[in-house]
């Protein structure tokens, strides 16, 4: 392999990968590409298509096969530095073999946070949409393999983007830049088509948002999912920076 720094961010949705890209979208050494594997999910997931906002847009537009991507994320050398924001849930049988080869970070979100965020763009949402056990599996996957990983907390992050920021590059090898903390409120020309649906936070903000716990009451549809999600949540944790 080449000495590209090829950085796979594992997130559950809601989770601020969006502003984990665009921190990355600030260094001059690096290039950043947004969930390129969605079109493979809605391909071959025998639900999804039918209720993810943009569906057919999506699998119009990006590559639909999973391994040609991979193939991509392993041979492009644009920068020194890729960061690949992927969905954990994107994976689905896809062969993942090429972590040996990538700088691999999951990010996390406490499911309290998390849920109601997600329900209000897809509603009733199953384990398998929101990414924790998945998370989880992937953990067991990295350890049996002996592939190094590591875990992004959102709240975390929010709190001291910083000292998290330092931390990540450590892991990944390479230096901290101070300007991966702020950015213009704008839409990126890296976005994927679906930004429309999920960004408009982002697009306004000028850098990681202060942690804010959510007022609302926590919705009692959710509550069963909630339950079911914590563990998993609380294993996470325990290998977060």
């Amino acid at each position: 392999m080449d000495n590209i720094k090829r950085i796979c961010l594992w997130s559950g949705p809601r989770n601020i990968s969006t502003a984990l890209m665009y921190a990355f979208a600030q260094r001059k050494d690096t290039k950043v590409f947004d969930e390129p594997l969605y079109a493979f999910y809605l391909k071959h997931h025998p639900q999804a298509h039918s209720y993810h906002p943009g569906a057919q847009d999506i699998l119009r537009t990006m590559e639909n096969d999973g391994q040609n991507v991979v193939d991509m994320m392993l041979s492009n050398s644009e920068k020194p530095v890729l960061f690949f924001k992927h969905m954990t849930h994107h994976l689905l049988g896809l062969n993942r073999d090429f972590m040996k080869d990538t700088i691999n970070v999951i990010l996390t979100r406490d499911p309290e946070d998390m849920l109601p965020s997600f329900d209000k763009v897809i509603q009733n949402p199953t384990l398998e949409d929101v990414g924790y056990a998945l998370h989880v599996e992937l953990i067991d996957y990295f350890k049996k393999h002996s592939i190094p990983f590591t875990v992004l907390d959102a709240k975390r992050v929010l709190e001291d983007p910083k000292q998290r920021l330092i931390k990540l590059c450590d892991f990944a090898s390479i230096p901290f830049d101070e300007g991966m903390l702020s950015w213009e409120p704008q839409q990126r020309e890296e976005d994927g088509i679906w930004a429309k649906y999920w960004y408009a936070n982002v697009h306004k903000s000028s850098g990681f948002l202060k942690y804010q716990p959510k007022e609302a009451p926590f919705p009692e549809h959710l509550n069963k999912l909630l339950k079911t999600c914590q563990p998993h949540y609380d294993k996470l944790l325990e290998y977060a920076l």
